[in-house]
């Protein structure tokens, strides 16, 4: 068992506050984040891009391991996720994680579609979104 730890500091009002995020390994060290990072246009980091940087990085790494399994070679693999934060009664919900890939490998491209599919249904942020999880695959 992993446990990895990432930590969050914040001050003042939901509008008016502004916060830090940082993880274990210190890969984020003191990023901003906030209100106007979140709904707004200014520049920073927010919970719901964080969100879509760890399920790329995770389908990404999941794909790999699916097509080295396969014996596929020559592996290149660039994934975004766009997380969707919907209105939600008083509140918010994320609702959609859709993931964007780009495939190439030394083998059938109908194989790797099918583990780009068995990669995102079995990647371990994709089973802790509590949110439709869609894809689009370009094998190139």
């Amino acid at each position: 068992m992993f446990t990895r730890s990432g930590s969050a500091a914040w001050q003042g009002g939901l509008k008016d506050g502004t916060g830090t995020v940082s993880t274990q390994s210190g890969a984020l060290n003191g990023l901003p984040y906030g209100f106007n990072k979140r709904f707004g246009d200014e520049p920073g980091t927010n919970p719901e891009e964080l969100i879509g940087a760890a399920h790329a990085a995770c389908f990404s790494m999941a794909l790999s391991n699916e097509m080295s399994g396969a014996g596929i070679g020559n592996i290149s693999i660039e994934t975004t996720s766009k997380i969707t934060l919907e209105k939600d009664g008083e509140g918010f919900s994320v609702t959609k994680a859709h993931l964007v890939t780009r495939i190439s490998g030394d083998g059938d491209k109908a194989r790797i579609e099918e583990l780009a599919q068995k990669a995102k249904a079995g990647c371990p942020i994709s089973k802790l979104l509590n949110a439709e999880v869609t894809m689009d695959a370009t094998v190139a």
